[in-house]
């Protein structure tokens, strides 16, 4: 999803989290030994929204973004409880539904096989509307296993929302539309992309690798040993 089909408060919050993460280190960059996704894409680019637990203040306006994005998008009185995906999701839904004043839930990958056998944890009540949050998404598929856990266990789960999407790779809303969800976020890489050079942050053969990825990131995959289709 490239920048020009945002409105200018989602391009104003996108840069913002991008100038964050960049600042905080929360962003990798290696052309010559690429990064690999779980779902099997190459990429020049990686981010780790994790840092932001050592930064306070960066996740403080993050967090006051996500929660401005929330009820802009999805409404101030449309959701009864955040949820987190095991782990990295965790931090941010506790964040966020502080700032939210909502209840927080986790759902982890699998159920425990112990005690409870629980995979939802917290209390949640059948028919609450709940929004999964996690830190990012290559695709949609990893979110797919806690919609649906959260769904078994009697939610409803219509909205998905992370700090970063890549926002490149085609059919990466599929699995999440297929079940209804809709995904929501603040930053992509082209955001990133847009801040580093306005920042002066990657040099100009960086710069240049990484306009290549993203006009044509299942090419850039292919030529370097990854997915290709």
């Amino acid at each position: 999803m490239q920048s020009a089909s945002r409105t200018p408060e989602q391009k104003q919050a996108g840069l913002t989290t991008a100038r964050i993460l960049l600042e905080t280190g929360a962003i990798g960059f290696r052309s010559n030994d690429p990064f690999t996704l779980t779902s099997g894409w190459k990429t020049p680019v990686y981010v780790d929204c994790r840092r932001l637990i050592s930064y306070p203040r960066a996740r403080r306006k993050v967090t006051e973004l996500a929660a401005e994005a929330i009820t802009r998008e999805i409404g101030f009185e449309h959701a009864d409880a955040i949820a987190g995906g095991e782990t990295a999701g965790i931090p941010f839904a506790a964040w966020i539904s502080d700032q939210l004043g909502l209840p927080m839930l986790y759902v982890r990958k699998q159920a425990k096989g112990f005690g409870r056998n629980a995979q939802i944890e917290g209390a949640l009540d059948p028919g609450q509307r709940v929004i999964l949050v996690e830190d990012l998404a290559s695709d949609g598929t990893s979110k797919v296993n806690f919609c649906q856990a959260l769904t078994k266990a009697g939610a409803e789960v219509h909205h998905c929302f992370v700090v970063f999407f890549y926002g490149v790779f085609p059919g990466a809303l599929k699995t999440l539309e297929e079940i209804d969800v809709r995904l929501h976020f603040l930053a992509n890489w082209w955001d990133v992309f847009d801040a580093a050079e306005q920042g002066g942050t990657f040099d100009r053969p960086m710069i240049e690798e990484v306009r290549k990825f993203l006009h044509d990131p299942i090419a850039w995959s292919g030529l370097h040993g990854g997915r290709a289709a």
